[in-house]
């Protein structure tokens, strides 16, 4: 099990003691289906209703543990809309319409395992009445709608060899008179470089280059293995390949790996980083990564780049060159659906294309 996996069911098993049996079972009828890390969302999810219910007097116990199956039974269609309109209207942790549908369809999973799957011992229904089969929710992330949030975000063509040029020579010029910027700098660009180039060239998601380890490359092949996200094996990884253009910057850093940042034998991991205070290399962190990103892209002149945008960038130019399964399955989707908005960004690419050709 990854370390993400591994934590997070960590995690799920730390909160399940605080919900109802009730939930208890319904996520060990899920555990063999879904990840830690997709249960350990339904918990949270599940705590924020059901903590939502005490205060507002909709279920008579002490604590979240206690609320008895009736109390679901009970709920009408208006206790739902309240619901909804407290996700809307909180001042803390404020919900996106995104999240909110999430949340709603966890209660919906939840009710439809107690009123249709779940039985008693004289094999009815654990939930009578199911207020959640009435709820209606609307997809909120429309693959068009996708793309049109993406147009003019991501990088194109020349525009991604710039910016790998970029970090391996531009930035260092820009911070010359900072000493400590320009340290950091030379001490990191050909790792910073590399993982760059890897994204760009596989359209590797962030969770998947931190877990990265030296032994799930393999250049010769041109491949990598991952953990990919709604893989419930844990013992086997997926070869996700890459392309030729990331072999260089791959071989570069993998001579340096060791001399730079002096990783002890038992540390497996590809991108390394050496904390303040630290003398030997560990594991680089997701938000190493993340911060990493973004700081060339405000020098770069283009601060909504991101990890994941350089994942969509791979992606759009990926598609043109291939069709919408070898797409979706290079980055590892559940759906083709997913992977619809290359197509209505590319669409957009190639008009505007033609629009520039000159005779």
């Amino acid at each position: 099990m990854n370390i993400i996996k591994v934590k997070d069911r960590q995690e799920l098993d730390k909160k399940i003691p605080s919900m109802p049996w009730y939930v208890e079972k319904f996520i060990n009828f899920k555990l063999p289906d879904l990840s830690p890390s997709s249960l350990l969302e339904y918990v949270r999810d599940y705590e924020t209703f059901f903590s939502w219910m005490l205060a507002e007097g909709l279920a008579e116990a002490e604590s979240m543990r206690l609320i008895p199956i009736e109390a679901l039974e009970k709920l009408h269609m208006e206790s739902v809309d309240n619901f909804r309109m407290y996700l809307m209207t909180r001042t803390e942790n404020t919900n996106s319409r995104t999240t909110i549908s999430r949340k709603l369809s966890s209660l919906r999973s939840l009710f439809h395992y107690l009123s249709q799957i779940a039985e008693d011992e004289e094999f009815y229904p654990l939930l009578k009445r199911n207020v959640m089969a009435k709820v209606q929710i609307k997809r909120t992330n429309k693959p068009k709608d996708t793309a049109a949030k993406l147009e003019g975000k991501l990088l194109q063509e020349e525009e991604i060899l710039e910016f790998l040029e970029y970090i391996q020579t531009g930035y260092g010029q820009e911070v010359v008179n900072n000493k400590q910027a320009l340290y950091s700098f030379e001490r990191n660009k050909v790792r910073d470089s590399c993982i760059v180039s890897l994204i760009l060239n596989s359209g590797l998601r962030v969770s998947e280059v931190f877990n990265l380890n030296v032994d799930d490359i393999d250049i010769k092949k041109r491949l990598t293995h991952v953990y990919r996200k709604g893989k419930n094996d844990d013992s086997f990884k997926t070869p996700v390949y890459f392309r030729q253009e990331a072999i260089e910057a791959l071989k570069n850093y993998m001579e340096l790996r060791q001399s730079q940042y002096k990783a002890p034998r038992r540390e497996k991991a590809l991108f390394l980083a050496i904390a303040n205070g630290k003398k030997e290399g560990e594991r680089m962190t997701k938000r190493a990564i993340q911060e990493m990103v973004i700081k060339y892209a405000k020098r770069f002149g283009k601060p909504f780049l991101s990890v994941h945008k350089l994942r969509h960038s791979f992606a759009t130019d990926y598609y043109m060159r291939n069709d919408l399964y070898k797409t979706q399955e290079q980055l590892g989707h559940a759906s083709p659906e997913t992977t619809q908005i290359y197509a209505h960004l590319t669409d957009k690419t190639m008009a505007e294309a033609i629009d520039n050709q000159k005779d």
